[in-house]
């Protein structure tokens, strides 16, 4: 039996992180985009949140359209590259805690981003945005592929089913954890998602 972790280290970029200005952008981009909505937000806003005026933040992206589909790109292939690394491993019931608790790291740390991908990913531009659902749907496949080594007779579109559900509870955490510390949180979240999906298999 595999224990539940009572929390998780703040989930960590799988690779290099973004020029240090660029991605001081796209974090000050993130929380004005969820606080506003996109269309609420100007790049003057966008400028003036780190400091610099609007046409010195072009030196940085084309506009805000590629403020936004950088910040999607970079959370998709973040949560792949560490998601195919953790589903690697060769005890599924250790491969499918070390998914979770990679999950909901990111999910509690960066409830912005997914308010904004939840809100805003049909006005990327369409090249960016398909490039975004094949990152996700390649995703979803690691969780599918290490649900299918726990189960191998779960028939596919079930597992795909229920690994989206589950997703649904862990992105829940723009609305769902302002009640609980972060570890008593990861905690709740960890037990009740792994429930689930042990409930599907």
């Amino acid at each position: 039996m595999t224990s539940h972790p009572a929390g998780e280290p703040a989930a960590e970029p799988a690779g290099p992180p973004p020029n240090p200005r660029r991605a001081e952008i796209l974090a000050a981009a993130a929380e004005l985009f969820a606080r506003r909505g996109y269309h609420g937000v100007s790049i003057g806003d966008l400028g003036r949140a780190v400091g610099l005026t609007g046409p010195a933040l072009y030196r940085h992206f084309s506009g805000k359209e590629a403020v936004l589909a950088e910040m999607l790109l970079d959370i998709s292939e973040r949560l792949l590259a560490e998601g195919a690394r953790r589903a690697a491993d060769p005890d599924p019931g250790h491969a499918l805690d070390a998914l979770l608790r990679w999950h909901i790291a990111f999910a509690l740390d960066n409830p912005a981003l997914i308010t904004v991908h939840e809100r805003e990913l049909d006005t990327v531009p369409a090249a960016q945005r398909h490039r975004v659902r094949r990152l996700q749907r390649a995703y979803v496949e690691e969780w599918v592929a290490v649900l299918r080594r726990l189960n191998p007779g779960l028939p596919d579109d079930r597992t795909r089913a229920a690994v989206h559900a589950a997703f649904g509870l862990l992105n829940s955490t723009p609305r769902s954890a302002a009640g609980l510390d972060r570890a008593a949180m990861s905690a709740l979240l960890h037990t009740m998602a792994r429930a689930a999906l042990q409930s599907a298999t």
